[in-house]
């Protein structure tokens, strides 16, 4: 038979309670430790050249976005987008804010892909004429998107972030191309 520790905590009668908190600690630093190896996200997690510049990096995480979209592997889209980020349809009018629809959050974002993206099957998406304007830890990109054969010339507004090192989407506007009368 093993003889206790001579520990304050076994002799109370509470060892089930010093066993949880062990449990309960352990299994607190797992969770940081595979949170952390699973927030590779944005530019970061698309193995880029060492040295890649930042309008690559920009460029590699529109590229990434449309071959997702294709491949409806949205686990992996949704790694490109900040917490935080939105999607907005201009609705043809980008001189008006007041008609626009958004889809605010992570959530509503995987729930658009899902719902209104996805169901349509792109079989190519593929942004071109970029434009990218970066201001230290943020990029404006105007973009012309192909969807199959439709083509929105100048269409998309991109904004990316820099966090943690990495480029990530923090918002698209898109039907920025004023509708023909």
């Amino acid at each position: 038979m093993h003889p206790l520790p001579n520990d304050s905590r076994w002799k109370s009668g509470r060892p089930g309670l010093f066993i949880l908190s062990v449990f309960v600690a352990l299994f607190v630093i797992a969770a940081c430790v595979e949170s952390q190896q699973g927030s590779i996200v944005g530019s970061c997690g698309l193995n880029l050249a060492t040295g890649s510049s930042h309008a690559a990096a920009i460029e590699a995480v529109l590229t990434a976005e449309g071959r997702l979209v294709v491949a409806q592997e949205i686990d992996a889209l949704m790694a490109l987008w900040s917490e935080g980020g939105y999607v907005a349809d201009a609705k043809h009018t980008p001189e008006r804010t007041d008609d626009d629809q958004f889809w605010r959050g992570v959530d509503a974002i995987r729930h658009r892909y899902v719902r209104t993206v996805f169901p349509g099957a792109a079989t190519a998406v593929a942004p071109s004429d970029l434009e990218i304007a970066i201001e230290e830890d943020r990029a404006t990109v105007t973009a012309t998107t192909r969807i199959g054969d439709e083509m929105a010339i100048a269409g998309d507004r991109w904004v990316l972030v820099k966090q943690g090192g990495c480029w990530v989407i923090e918002s698209l506007t898109y039907n920025l191309e004023v509708a023909e009368p």
